[in-house]
């Protein structure tokens, strides 16, 4: 018996694959995605078509866990302090969204449909929320998560995975199921989901975070691998165990890990399985799809999935504009959290149970979803001239040339402009690259010639003269270049030393084995420069303030070393600065020194 399941799992699975491998190689080439390409594979491969692969309730349990790790990789990118500078996005639009929406969503479907009201609210508002196993994806593609743009939209979904309990409560409420009257009360739900809550931060803080300080002292990379899972299965199996969102439980547990040092190759080993299995969700969906209830009722399913789509667009781009967004970010916004979302199955298949729908509502708004989801790239990418702000052209910007600098400077921003006229002030000959045409074209008013490209390329590099320069300096914003790609720079061009600029010290925990002769912090300096100035203006003699800086200056260094060696970010606590380690420890280190 146990072969034959194994048989068949692989018999499945092949033309899955290998049908998924070719509709999602077409449709990257066409620019629309993967996620539509996993979709059509799986309605030619499922039942409904070709009949070469069954069972998709089976394989969609199994990539359920794909929107979970989806979830946890995206805590670990966002900090508690980072959520909590979130909060207005979280608790505001996102409330809003989800209940403007679900009413406004509600209303089309009693109007389309005639149900009864309580069967229209169960259609309604699971049809407000929206695909976050499709949205994240694609902003992670784009490199938006992390912008203002990216986290407002995540912030929505973060809501929108919150509402799943009251959702559930509201359903449970109209239930005209018998069954259901034994069920546990809606305060009882948000009560569990408190706790729960409650208990993973704490587990977080004081098992997690010791446990892979220990794994990683082993220095076994397999283990990571094994608590990485564990720490997203555990998770979402307790937040299953109590009825709420597995997909919540694992956020949370990413959010707990944000700031520790092992954050990256948590990433790097969750991160294979993650694209794996939500494939594999994205499968399912299209092998569910109910092609019998689109082509009895056609122009119901389209004129829904279309009225779904708009409702949603136009109510999200108002509420953007609301909150300070751009027209075109707002437009951009509302197209992009149009669609139906993968908790309307789950909330569609209850509200089923509750005798609030017969199943063929269920089929037949599960294939708006579907639909409605296969439209979202092609909406992204019809309207973009019209979403996307104009840039200036880059007609007549010179791309990097060879001129003979002995240093390149990588950005001529607000940091990397400083670092060029000092260098020029010193007589070094410097040659200057960025990307934003606007940065070029104001710099060349002021007799600046800075060179367009991408200066973290080989080939721009090359071009600029990398090969002869004795300085690369990278003063770019952000997180642009992980270790792998300094190394790739120091490897083409050895003769020259590197210089980066990094955010915080976080950074350099991350970057602490790339081959830099340097980091510097952003606002360092310019931070002790006003600490001098706040002293001077309350009298602190001169003196006393070089030697409070050359204190600090000491701790700051001992206290790096630490966490760099320890690779732990509360390292060194006790050589810093605060209520119990004041004007005392300075005096002593600037006898030491």
């Amino acid at each position: 018996m146990e072969v034959e399941a194994a048989n068949s799992f692989v018999h499945d699975f092949a033309p899955l694959l290998g049908a998924a491998l070719f509709f999602v190689i077409i449709f990257r080439k066409l620019k629309l995605g993967a996620t539509l390409g996993f979709l059509v594979a799986g309605v030619v491969v499922g039942p409904q078509v070709l009949g070469l692969a069954g069972d998709a309730e089976a394989k969609m349990g199994i990539a359920e866990l794909g929107i979970t790790l989806l979830l946890f990789l995206v805590g670990l990118e966002l900090s508690p302090s980072r959520l909590w500078r979130m909060k207005r996005d979280i608790l505001g639009f996102g409330l809003l969204q989800v209940t403007l929406c679900g009413i406004a969503i509600t209303g089309v479907v009693w109007l389309f449909t005639r149900f009864t009201i309580p069967a229209a609210i169960a259609l309604g508002l699971p049809l407000a929320l929206s695909s976050t196993a499709q949205v994240l994806p694609m902003l992670q593609s784009a490199g938006r998560l992390k912008t203002p743009y990216g986290e407002r939209a995540f912030s929505i979904l973060l809501f929108q995975d919150l509402s799943i309990v009251p959702l559930i409560t509201i359903t449970a409420a109209l239930s005209r199921n018998p069954e259901d009257a034994g069920g546990p009360p809606g305060w009882l739900l948000a009560l569990y989901t408190l706790l729960a809550v409650t208990g993973l931060i704490l587990v977080g803080r004081f098992v997690l975070r010791p446990l892979f300080r220990l794994i990683g002292s082993l220095g076994e990379r397999e283990m990571f691998v094994f608590a990485g899972l564990f720490t997203v299965i555990a998770s979402a199996a307790l937040m299953e165990t109590l009825g709420l969102s597995t997909a919540l439980g694992a956020f949370i547990a990413g959010v707990m890990l944000a700031d520790s040092p092992y954050r990256h190759e948590l990433e790097a080993d969750v991160e294979p399985f993650r694209s794996i299995l939500l494939g594999l969700f994205f499968l399912s969906v299209g092998m569910l799809l109910d092609l019998s209830a689109i082509a009895e009722r056609p122009l119901f399913v389209t004129g829904m999935a279309l009225a779904l789509i708009a409702t949603k667009a136009i109510v999200i781009a108002v509420l953007a504009i609301l909150f300070g967004m751009k027209w075109r970010k707002a437009l951009a916004l509302g197209l992009l959290l149009s669609q139906g979302g993968e908790f309307g199955f789950v909330l569609f298949a209850q509200a089923q149970h509750a005798l609030l729908i017969a199943p063929e509502a269920a089929s037949v708004f599960s294939a708006v979803v579907t639909l409605s989801m296969a439209t979202t790239p092609f909406l992204m990418m019809l309207t973009r001239r019209f979403r996307v702000e104009p840039t200036p052209s880059i007609d007549g910007l010179d791309g990097p040339r060879h001129d003979g600098a002995a240093a390149l400077v990588i950005g001529y921003g607000r940091f990397g402009q400083t670092v060029a006229q000092m260098l020029i002030g010193q007589g070094i000959s410097v040659s200057l690259i960025d990307t934003d045409p606007v940065t070029i074209q104001r710099a060349g008013d002021f007799g600046m010639k800075v060179y367009y490209g991408d200066g973290t390329r080989i080939d721009m590099l090359r071009r600029a003269g990398a090969e002869e320069a004795q300085l690369l300096l990278f003063c770019i914003d952000g997180e642009q270049m992980e270790t792998a790609d300094l190394e790739a720079v120091q490897q083409a061009f050895p003769n020259a030393t590197i210089f980066m600029r990094v955010f915080d010290r976080l950074s350099i925990l991350r970057l602490k084995d790339a081959p830099v002769r340097g980091f510097v912090r952003d606002v360092y300096d310019s931070a002790v420069s006003m600490a001098r100035q706040a002293m001077a203006s309350v009298g602190v003699d001169e003196t006393e303030i070089d030697r409070t800086e050359e204190a600090y200056r000491k701790l700051d260094r001992k206290r790096l070393e630490r966490q760099l060696e320890a690779q732990d970010l509360y390292a060194g606590r006790d050589v810093m600065f605060n209520q119990t380690l004041g004007s005392t420890a300075r005096d002593g280190l600037s006898r030491e020194a």
